[in-house]
């Protein structure tokens, strides 16, 4: 089983990505998954779901969702007062 990490990083916290595709963006942690040391960050590492209509009157679509990025690759955001 995965061992639990442990993040400086709450829920809440603004944080910054330092690498990845969305390197140098900010945004705000929605949760955290502790046995996988992930975090879901708002507006960041979007993935598009595609969606197949299950009967004949429903439309097919794709949807835009947030998926998580591991916490070794951001950094919490602190602004100096």
């Amino acid at each position: 089983m995965g061992r639990k990490q442990k993040m400086p990083i709450k829920v809440g916290d603004t944080i910054k990505v330092i690498s990845g595709f969305d390197k140098n963006k900010t945004g705000q942690v929605i949760k955290i998954y502790k046995n996988t040391g992930k975090i879901l960050v708002k507006g960041i590492n979007y993935k598009f779901k595609h969606i197949k209509p299950t009967t004949d009157n429903e439309i097919g679509e794709i949807k835009q969702i947030e998926a998580p990025i591991h916490h070794s690759n951001v950094k919490l955001n602190v602004t100096k007062s």
